[in-house]
């Protein structure tokens, strides 16, 4: 996928915000939309991205409220139920879809499906509705811990690499650049609205767990969880809760991989969703009369 094939348009929410986003692909095709986790920025599912558009699919790929180049909420409105209501914006009424979330975008798409987005495929990216709390507390801790931000871009590599001591160092730090912006004190703070870590954890942990309840009394539909292996957010208890609550649902675990699996093992995550979207979502499934 050439940079000429991104489309970058915006998209305003309800409430008056605005959610930046890119789109590639065939019009007519089936629609995927990605959603990243937090703290992250659409940048994080580049790879994603391409590998989608050049299986025939068409992508959008956005920026949560709160993060990269999509507005702040002045009020600090980033429940999911606002979140949702921002994925009915970006999706309108768009089938065939498939939803792709990491952690908070799989929280996301879970709440939207709840509400009543209709999709015809859903791919939970290391989240389940029982994750572990140390796993969650360790990345709070991160954002936490830096929202003074950076004196320079090898201190946010220093920084992430500490994080993540099992991914070799980036030998180009450009991509984690994207996620920076330098502010007129000449440092280099996260892209994201540091209010979206105020959110209580609890309200959005209770919140996930209403809607898989919701999604399990319903009817199956297509939805898999994919999992790092080496996550310390989804556990094998996590994966056995997920399997006695949605036990319709396909689970495809990543060897290698830690929560962010799209960044630790691009290939095998791409190759995952590939295979079940061409099971129960394939391109030919397409109907132009559908489209937005």
């Amino acid at each position: 996928m050439s940079a000429e094939a991104v489309r970058r348009r915006d998209v305003r929410t309800p409430d008056g915000l605005t959610i930046a986003l890119d789109e590639g692909g065939p019009a007519n095709a089936p629609t995927v939309v990605l959603l990243h986790g937090g703290g992250q920025t659409r940048h994080s599912w580049s790879a994603a991205m391409r590998a989608l558009v050049a299986g025939g699919y068409r992508v959008i790929n956005f920026d949560a409220r709160g993060h990269g180049d999509s507005m702040w909420s002045p009020e600090g409105d980033y429940l999911l139920d606002h979140r949702a209501s921002d994925l009915r914006a970006v999706v309108g009424e768009t089938r065939p879809l498939a939803l792709v979330g990491a952690s908070l975008g799989g929280a996301t798409s879970l709440h939207a499906v709840a509400q009543g987005l209709a999709v015809d495929a859903l791919v939970l990216v290391d989240i389940t509705p029982h994750p572990e709390p140390a796993g969650i507390e360790r990345i709070t801790s991160f954002m936490r811990r830096h929202t003074d931000g950076f004196a320079t871009l090898d201190e946010a590599v220093d920084a992430v690499a500490a994080y993540n001591p099992h991914r070799p160092r980036p030998r180009d730090p450009s991509g984690l650049r994207r996620n920076l912006r330098e502010h007129p004190d000449g440092r280099l703070r996260w892209h994201w609205d540091p209010k979206i870590i105020g959110t209580a954890p609890a309200v959005h942990h209770a919140t996930v767990r209403v809607s898989a309840d919701r999604i399990a009394a319903g009817a199956p539909f297509p939805l898999m969880l994919v999992r790092g292996l080496s996550s310390d957010i989804v556990s094998d208890e996590s994966v056995a809760a997920f399997r006695a609550l949605l036990p319709w649902a396909e689970v495809a675990d990543v060897a290698g991989a830690g929560h962010m699996i799209a960044g630790d093992r691009n290939d095998a995550f791409n190759a995952a969703i590939l295979d079940f979207l061409a099971r129960h979502l394939p391109v030919q499934t397409a109907n132009p009369a559908t489209r937005t």
